[in-house]
């Protein structure tokens, strides 16, 4: 069974954790906190692309009876790869990379069944945002089937920055939407590529869309114009492989 989120809480053994690397998926600070020690605990947290939250001590109080000292961290369930390493060892192996891009999923379910269909298609990582999204925690695992402890993940503070670097690497960037013009068919997954997915109310940022070199579209025959974000990236990976095996 897979165990519940870790709290990590108080000054000394919140910073003693992040002194060590330890990866976190959130840290909660109470509000007007102030000091050299909580200064430290947020150039750390910002170093490891750990997603802060300034809350009022009720939060806390909400999430842990134990003495929080105005600060509780909740432990990861994976570890964090940074995207250059996955996209050099890829070359280095003789492979065309291919990740998969996650710009504002929220839904830990969405998430983690994603991460299910990377992990099948043979996609080399799951890169997403510290900010507005999902945490990848035990939920998302579950729905994952456990393919998020087997693929590697990475957690970035920009995914512009993020996608501008990856296409210094020679990443080709295609954008899933229905504004597409290219049918996903028609595309060459077998170019180093990263799918972009977006959330389903506001879709892939207008920033991410401008910078990307594809805007890819799944034919639609029937009366619902949009898939699941889910189903629409299982598309898109399976075709990824098809091409990938012949």
């Amino acid at each position: 069974m897979m165990e519940k989120d870790t709290f990590i809480f108080g000054i000394y053994p919140v910073l003693e954790a992040l002194r060590n690397g330890k990866e976190m998926e959130s840290l909660f600070i109470k509000r007007g906190s102030n000091g050299e020690l909580f200064d430290e605990m947020l150039s750390l947290a910002r170093k490891m692309e750990i997603p802060v939250h300034m809350v009022p001590i009720e939060k806390l109080k909400r999430m842990t009876q134990g003495n929080h000292q105005g600060v509780v961290g909740i432990a990861s369930h994976i570890g964090y790869v940074p995207v250059e390493e996955i996209i050099t060892t890829a070359f280095e192996e003789g492979r065309s990379p291919l990740l998969v891009l996650l710009d504002g999923i929220t839904d830990v379910r969405n998430f983690g069944a994603i991460a299910r269909s990377a992990e099948c298609a043979g996609a080399d990582a799951i890169v997403f945002s510290s900010l507005n999204s999902a945490p990848v925690n035990a939920v998302a695992i579950k729905a994952s089937a456990g393919a998020l402890m087997h693929m590697p993940v990475c957690r970035v503070h920009n995914m512009v920055t993020t996608v501008k670097n990856m296409k210094n690497y020679g990443i080709k960037i295609i954008a899933a939407s229905e504004k597409g013009r290219t049918v996903y068919t028609e595309y060459d997954f077998n170019e180093p590529t990263a799918i972009i997915m977006g959330a389903e109310d506001s879709g892939i940022d207008t920033a991410l869309l401008k910078i990307s070199d594809y805007m890819v579209n799944i034919p639609m025959k029937g009366k619902v114009k949009s898939l699941n974000v889910s189903v629409a990236s299982g598309v898109l990976l399976f075709e990824a492989l098809k091409q990938r095996m012949k």
